[in-house]
């Protein structure tokens, strides 16, 4: 059961672009589609557990899991719906390199041989996918590219928060990831809303309220499936079995034309899935 929990979450998350895109077309930008799936996720919450804001409002360490959380959720929907969704998601796990870093300046840890090597292949991964076909330095290219980016530097540090702060309530800890994403991804709409940059938000009918809240509620399990796993799993197996995001985003965006996949692509994505499998080794050998 936790097995399946986390391939339930990871399934979830690969395969999301595409309600995303279909809410964007109908006039539902991605960022206010975020506002609403997490408001009713943290309304859910709540309700169950609402003794829990007490802690989350005096804890300023949860506050920071709230914004890395926020931006997370933020860069990662907006970036699969707006550019290439392998791309995106190669660009995102490069998690692990931005963990060894917030790692050692956050909790302290050691450098260590293994974590320079996922590091070099981290990087070298992303020179690959980034690299322009006319030569050039390897940037990110667009928005897209730089919201896969940023989302998986904010994801490495809301895991490490996370693990600095364990000994805090789950309910607590809870409430700040959910406000995240109501917080930042509502903070962006408006911001760019007033600049005419974001449209606001505005459906066909009513009936387009069925899907969102479906949708509402597969994402609240699936960050139930998350906790369930991870709690039962070593951190190594999670971290592994987790990549299945990888896969099922490539595959579908391929499938349903939100993605390409070249060579170039293919062996930068390699290097990348490499160091986020070096990263769970390192866990597994103690380190």
């Amino acid at each position: 059961m936790a097995y399946l929990a986390l391939i339930f979450n990871a399934l979830i998350w690969g395969l999301s672009w595409w309600p995303f895109r279909q809410f964007q077309a109908a006039g539902l930008h991605p960022l206010w589609a975020t506002v609403t799936l997490y408001l009713i996720s943290l309304g859910v919450i709540s309700l169950s557990a609402g003794r829990a804001w007490r802690e989350f409002l005096g804890t300023p360490s949860l506050w920071l899991i709230m914004l890395a959380a926020g931006a997370t959720n933020t860069a990662f929907n907006w970036g699969v719906a707006l550019g290439d969704v392998v791309r995106v998601v190669l660009l995102f796990y490069l998690m692990p390199l931005w963990a060894v870093l917030l790692a050692r300046l956050i909790l302290g840890e050691r450098l260590t041989g293994l974590a320079l090597l996922r590091m070099m292949l981290a990087l070298g991964g992303a020179a690959v996918v980034l690299a322009p076909e006319q030569g050039g330095f390897p940037l990110p290219s667009g928005l897209a590219d730089w919201l896969g980016v940023l989302g998986g530097f904010t994801f490495a540090l809301n895991n490490v928060m996370l693990r600095r702060e364990s000994h805090r309530g789950a309910h607590a800890r809870a409430l700040a990831m959910f406000s995240g994403g109501v917080l930042v991804a509502g903070s962006a709409a408006l911001l760019m809303g007033a600049q005419g940059m974001v449209p606001w938000p505005s459906l066909p009918g009513w009936i387009w309220l069925l899907p969102l809240t479906g949708m509402a509620v597969l994402f609240f399990f699936s960050n139930l499936a998350l906790q369930y796993g991870a709690a039962r799993l070593p951190a190594n197996v999670t971290a592994i079995v987790m990549l299945v995001e990888v896969p099922a985003a490539a595959i579908s965006a391929l499938w349903l034309g939100g993605g390409s996949l070249d060579l170039k692509t293919a062996i930068g994505g390699a290097c990348i899935v490499a160091a986020a499998v070096l990263a769970a080794l390192e866990r597994n050998s103690g380190h």
